[in-house]
């Protein structure tokens, strides 16, 4: 049995055990005259930058092996230190990629831009309202570098594996424990104490599994030649960050996408159940319920966990959702920092006051069901108050004191 066949049956078998039953077989949202996925006029940040690139307010530049991929993330304003490195071959470019020449990632709240040597940019990049809509960059000697749209990227990219949303594949997840996480990845930092499968391929792992080694490693230098790459690092921190994000993103847009649809056809109130339903798994997922705990500190290798918990709006007393924490959980503050993503800026009015609604029963302790237990109520009086003043949408319920 292959290696990829195992990933995809694992996380085939993940995704449906997440969905609701009634759900499982209403894959036809893509084209529903409420999404038109491949045929509505996109608004997701690399349509908007091949705008500039063709209008020549904007121009990308070639530098050496790596091509425009530096070049690139500057105009997307996507950070160096975020850069991942995967050795599976999960992907288009499956053949060129081995241990001695992963796939680099690189991504902020809005794209995902990949890369490896000796093929071509990727790039998948989130519509407020209509999922991830996947690009290519190409060399063009005579005219520059080539974007083009790619929907054929939705063979796999439209799936159970991304939540049947034109989405992102993400099979680990917040969930899984971080013992199990990162096989055919490459991890740099230091976990401590954790033992992972990272930097190890899942073939060698099935074969022995006392491979498993958790010496930390502060550079991929001593792994493979890195010429070409922009940096030698695969982050612990950037992984971690981009795990969460995104299995976030797919749950926006499913959300959106089922709302639309409801709307389109006149059956808001009697899908009302249904949506609040589908509303209530995004504040879980928002709040980190399940959350695997980190058992000791991570500590990165590239300076993400540094650069991304200075972003983001920040409360009268200085704090953020975008604070990492890394030595028990993801985030300092449970509440992820995808709700000021123009994905839930642009939800319909009807999902994001559903949103709205249950993330206010959990957070004012109305709601006492035991899987929020992790919300102590310090977590949730720093979550309200920094919402209060970052959010300028919030319904009245959040303005009055918590219960």
């Amino acid at each position: 049995m292959s290696r990829n066949f195992l990933a995809l049956l694992c996380a085939g078998l993940a995704w449906l055990t997440a969905l609701p039953l009634a759900q499982l077989n209403d894959d036809d949202l893509i084209d529903h005259p409420a999404v038109q996925y491949r045929k509505k006029a996109t608004a997701d940040p690399m349509v908007a930058l091949k705008g500039r690139l063709d209008s020549g307010a904007a121009r990308l530049t070639s530098n050496g092996q790596s091509g425009y991929l530096r070049s690139l993330l500057q105009a997307l304003d996507i950070p160096l230190s975020s850069q991942i490195m995967v050795f599976s071959q999960s992907s288009v470019q499956g053949p060129r990629i081995n241990a001695g020449n992963p796939r680099a990632l690189y991504f902020n709240d809005s794209a995902v831009v990949g890369w490896v040597r000796g093929g071509f940019i990727e790039v998948a990049s989130q519509d407020p309202e209509q999922g991830t809509v996947f690009y290519t960059v190409d060399s063009n000697v005579l005219s520059g570098p080539a974007v083009t749209r790619r929907d054929e990227c939705l063979s796999c990219h439209h799936t159970y594996r991304t939540g049947l949303v034109a989405g992102m594949i993400e099979s680990m997840g917040q969930k899984r424990p971080l013992e199990n996480r990162w096989g055919g990845w490459y991890v740099t930092g230091n976990l401590g104490s954790i033992r992972h499968l990272g930097n190890v391929d899942m073939a060698t792992v099935f074969k022995d599994p006392t491979t498993v080694n958790t010496t930390p490693l502060a550079s991929l230098e001593t792994q493979f030649d890195v010429t070409g790459y922009l940096t030698p690092h695969s982050d612990i921190a950037a992984l971690m960050v981009f795990e969460h994000q995104m299995q976030m993103m797919n749950l926006l847009t499913r959300l959106g996408w089922e709302t639309r649809a409801a709307a389109h056809e006149r059956r808001l109130e009697a899908a009302r159940a249904s949506l609040e339903a589908r509303a209530a798994d995004v504040v879980d997922y928002l709040l980190f319920v399940d959350e695997a705990p980190i058992a000791s500190p991570l500590v990165g290798t590239s300076g993400f966990a540094q650069a991304f918990s200075a972003g983001g709006p920040r409360d009268s007393k200085g704090r953020s959702l975008k604070q990492l924490d890394l030595t028990e959980r993801l985030l300092r503050y449970p509440c992820s920092y995808m709700i000021y993503s123009a994905q839930f800026e642009r939800l319909p009015q009807t999902a994001k006051s559903a949103v709205y609604a249950r993330l206010w029963a959990i957070l004012s302790g109305a709601e006492r069901d035991s899987k929020y237990r992790h919300l102590t109520a310090a977590d949730r009086q720093a979550i309200i108050e920094i919402l209060r003043d970052t959010k300028t949408d919030l319904p009245a319920s959040f303005k009055g004191s918590r219960s």
